[in-house]
């Protein structure tokens, strides 16, 4: 009966999400992110913990308000231009009002305080759904709208976002909060490009999904939710062990792995845009969240725990081969994929 419902839930989310893709009306695709928000709610909330529960709420609220923005900007839009299309969106006050909805749906800057206690408030899985999944509906509209957005407050919001991910991300000491954190600091890599060259913040976004996506199986499959448990991983998987260490890696932008890649499309086009002091900003921002990837990484596979007999370490490892299969690809591609993706 769980299963089902739980396929049912994941059925109301992927149909929410494609009719936001497909739609060209303001009505549909508020309607398309209505279903998403409410199927997701059963899976936030199904640990029947009180945390959970919070969470569920705080999820609620947070997109319930979005939507009521998003609603009332496509009716200011449709009352000064006469239709609900979405790509026709010429004034100032409802775009920015659409920025500021479709931001606060993925959790970008300022509007990001929810997704941190959401995320430590569910399971890792369904954090994973929160963290990409639930990005594509937003992202699309964004994309499509991207030309008449205002370029001033979505590069201030990507600069933010990019500062405050990285220093909330420095002082935690839980992965589910973590991962949240470098969220918040990747929507901001991609809202820098958002207005100028919107397909490398696509590139960005997806390349982020991807290594995203075999993080999260593995911290689900090895029972790893604090930076305590990294310190065990190695006695008990070694190759869990190094794939995660290169994982982050790749997200923290380091070259030669895949996460270089849309970081380098970015900085080239800010640099190109004549945005070199934005370009260089940026760049230091990134250093910040270099350093609680770096941290997560030497507890993975450069700290040993002590292996004497008085150590109460548990077997946390419960490896489901057909998951560790579905990764597989994934985690390749997430490390490997630099030299096929950068012309």
């Amino acid at each position: 009966m769980r299963t089902t419902a739980t396929i049912y839930m994941l059925t109301g989310i992927s149909i929410g999400t494609i009719m936001v893709t497909s739609s060209n009306s303001w009505m549909l695709a508020w309607l398309g992110l209505e279903l998403n928000s409410f199927a997701i709610l059963p899976l936030i909330s199904k640990k029947k913990h009180p945390r959970s529960i919070e969470a569920a709420t705080k999820y609620f609220l947070t997109q319930s308000t979005a939507s009521c923005l998003i609603l009332f900007a496509s009716t200011i839009n449709a009352w000064q231009t006469g239709t609900w299309t979405i790509t026709q969106m010429p004034d100032k006050l409802p775009s920015t009002l659409m920025l500021i909805a479709l931001t606060m749906k993925m959790g970008a800057a300022p509007m990001h305080l929810w997704l941190p206690e959401v995320m430590q408030g569910t399971t890792l899985l369904t954090s994973l759904l929160i963290s990409t999944w639930q990005k594509i509906a937003p992202m699309v509209l964004i994309f499509t709208t991207s030309n008449h957005l205002p370029s001033n407050i979505t590069l201030m919001m990507g600069l933010l976002s990019t500062y405050l991910g990285g220093w909330g991300g420095m002082n935690q000491t839980h992965l589910r909060k973590m991962m949240a954190f470098s969220s918040i600091a990747n929507m901001g890599w991609t809202l820098m490009t958002l207005t100028s060259e919107p397909k490398v913040s696509m590139i960005n976004i997806m390349t982020y999904m991807l290594l995203t996506t075999p993080t999260f199986i593995l911290l689900a499959q090895t029972s790893t939710k604090t930076l305590q448990d990294m310190t065990t991983m190695w006695t008990t998987s070694p190759t869990s062990s190094i794939t995660l260490t290169f994982l982050l890696l790749s997200m923290a932008g380091l070259p030669p792995l895949t996460g270089f890649m849309p970081k380098l499309l970015i900085l080239n086009e800010l640099i190109s845009q004549n945005m070199t002091a934005i370009s260089i900003a940026t760049t230091m921002a990134s250093l910040l969240s270099l350093i609680f990837y770096l941290r997560i990484s030497y507890l993975t596979s450069l700290l040993n725990t002590p292996s004497s007999s008085t150590s109460t370490t548990k077997w946390r490892q419960n490896m489901n081969n057909l998951k560790m299969t579905q990764m597989a690809p994934t985690a390749v591609m997430s490390t490997t994929a630099l030299p096929t993706l950068y012309p």
